[in-house]
């Protein structure tokens, strides 16, 4: 009887992850730079799509044309700049059946497999996602990062910015300002408005780990910044919460526990605590699980299974 291998995808702003694995085991991760065609271009892309699929087969020896079925969870699953390259670029180098799916979805998949649950992304965007007991999906946020990634590196990056020059209007002390000027490069806080107004506007979330380490160091502004996103972040579990009790229509509604994922809620404590202090006054008793969800994971698991909806 021939092996059967499947393969999981998480496709991120910043970085690919792949995990090949067979019906039971996962076989080897790798990951890259980006695949998405919003952050990347084609080239780029491409080159990077090759280098993951190279390292695979080099690791185990499953070429990546033996591959029964690909689980590809990216953000913006319904652009079709972002789905029409994966398909295409996918057909051209790994067998099987492919499926695109949310990387909310992969993420919600790796903590609850398959069944009822909320999970809350932020990394350089954000959303939220949750699974009813009938197995029907509802998300809230996901917009983008003009529109919402509440939370996000990019949330905080800009946020950052915006309340640094509030503090000047209401004479409070931060660093916000002079961190993103070195970072850049600026030479005054003239260059700085003009560079952060410019179109196409910079990469706001680069400055995530600059208000991440001001925080840490006392500047209230950078912690005001992390509590707001984990507090915005509340606000859009709670939404999905209540659909989900609207679509259950019992009685006795037991909140579904919840995860996170994403490398700001995996790694920055502030926005983490604030995301979960905000759920527990609203739902006392909620579980939030404490091992961050595996995207690249529940790809894998969602690609075993096949399509499901």
């Amino acid at each position: 009887m021939s092996v059967e291998y499947f393969l999981g995808v998480d496709v991120g702003g910043t970085k690919a992850e792949f995990v090949l694995g067979d019906a039971t085991r996962e076989l080897k991760r790798v990951r890259t730079g980006t695949i998405k065609r919003m952050k990347a271009d084609a080239a780029t892309a491409e080159a990077n799509l090759q280098d993951g699929l190279r390292q695979l087969s080099a690791a185990t020896g499953v070429a990546a044309a033996s591959i029964t079925r690909c689980c590809i969870g990216t953000a913006g699953e319904s652009v079709p700049l972002v789905v029409n390259w994966l398909r295409e670029a996918f057909a051209r180098h790994v067998g099987g059946e492919l499926m695109v799916v949310g990387d909310v979805e992969i993420a919600l998949d790796s903590a609850f497999f398959g069944g009822r649950g909320v999970l809350v992304l932020a990394g350089t965007g954000s959303n939220v996602a949750g699974r009813a007991g009938s197995g029907a999906i509802v998300t809230a946020g996901g917009w983008g990062p003009a529109m919402a990634d509440q939370g996000s590196g990019h949330f905080i990056g800009l946020e950052s910015l915006r309340r640094g020059f509030l503090a000047i209007d209401q004479q409070r002390s931060t660093r916000v300002l002079e961190d993103a000027q070195q970072h850049w490069g600026l030479g005054s806080l003239g260059e700085l408005i003009e560079y952060a107004n410019a179109n196409p506007a910079p990469e706001y979330s680069r400055l995530a780990p600059l208000v991440v380490a001001a925080a840490e160091q006392g500047d209230v502004v950078a912690q005001e910044v992390l509590e707001k996103g984990g507090q915005d972040l509340a606000i859009l579990a709670s939404l999905v919460i209540e659909r989900i009790r609207g679509m259950e229509k019992t009685a006795a509604f037991e909140v579904p526990a919840v995860a996170v994922a994403g490398s700001i809620l995996e790694m920055v404590a502030g926005v983490r605590e604030a995301l979960a202090a905000s759920l527990r006054v609203r739902y006392p008793g909620i579980k939030i699980l404490d091992a961050p969800a595996d995207p690249p994971a529940g790809a894998l698991w969602a690609a075993r299974q096949g399509a499901r909806r």
